[in-house]
């Protein structure tokens, strides 16, 4: 069995670990830069070929002149055009972490921790020409903790999706399962998000159960923050972490109780916030 990748974040590495060690990998496709990559000094260290896309049309040129029996996508980046979609004799697998149709799109854990859900998980469907609307052919739960961020909860539901895929792409392959369309109209989608989507103002401050929840959502990116004063004569970006803790730019992170003691000329506002949830 013949197969390629498509992905784009150190999350996948599982998944391609998977792949690698069950099936044939022949290559992985990417749409991150040399710069911030991560996946490809990964994918050289396993001797993984790997290629790397800008756009659909570089996608389709790198695609289309291989051939391969089944493409895996997960975090890409990209919408597979239809030529692609449609180059593989078993069409492509996407790995999407949400029970879909819930949450479909490119931030679905942030937005499940963002509603408060108690529950999450990760669905394996077969591609279409719509975002993550094709059938399922398997999806596992997954419980919420308190302690989950969206970083843990991505590291978790991808291991899991790979450990599924094992099992899933014979079973798949070899025509064993039964693919179940999902109720559209029961679909919810996620937004692409931005750094302003994690910005708070001072003068406006959210009671801290939503702001902790803010904070787990957007961990590590795009991060809840605010600019404000950290003395009479000096202002700062400030990061709200998960669990009690602030970041002031360019310093390590402390505990909120640390921070006013440090920072005791800082804005009055931040200070009565953190105050009165130092000890909560």
């Amino acid at each position: 069995m013949k197969i390629v990748f498509f992905g784009s974040s150190h999350n996948v590495f599982p998944i391609i670990e998977t792949l690698k060690n069950n099936f044939e990998l022949q290559r992985v496709y990417t749409t991150e830069s040399d710069e911030k990559s991560s996946i490809i000094p990964f994918c050289n260290s396993k001797g993984i070929e790997i290629i790397q896309v800008r756009n659909k049309e570089e996608l389709k040129s790198a695609v289309l002149n291989n051939k391969s029996d089944l493409g895996v996508v997960a975090d890409f980046g990209l919408i597979i055009p239809k030529e692609v979609l449609n180059h593989f004799p078993h069409g492509i697998l996407n790995v999407h972490p949400s029970l879909l149709p819930k949450y479909r799109g490119p931030s679905p854990i942030q937005q499940a921790i963002l509603n408060g859900d108690e529950k999450t998980g990760v669905s394996i469907i077969k591609l279409d020409e719509q975002m993550d609307h094709g059938p399922v052919l398997t999806a596992e739960e997954r419980q919420i903790s308190p302690d989950d961020t969206a970083q843990s909860l991505y590291e978790i539901l991808f291991r899991e999706g790979a450990r599924l895929l094992i099992d899933v792409i014979e079973l798949y392959v070899g025509g064993e399962i039964n693919l179940k369309e999902q109720n559209h109209e029961h679909a919810t989608f996620t937004k692409t998000l931005t750094r302003q989507d994690g910005y708070v103002s001072v003068e406006k401050m959210p009671e801290f159960e939503i702001l902790n929840r803010i904070a787990r959502a957007y961990f590590p990116w795009p991060g809840v923050w605010t600019r404000t004063q950290i003395s009479k004569t000096e202002e700062k970006l400030i990061k709200f972490l998960p669990f009690k803790r602030v970041q002031v730019e360019g310093k390590n992170e402390v505990s909120y109780k640390d921070f006013i003691n440090g920072y005791p000329d800082a804005d009055p506002k931040l200070i009565k916030f953190l105050k009165n949830n130092a000890g909560s």
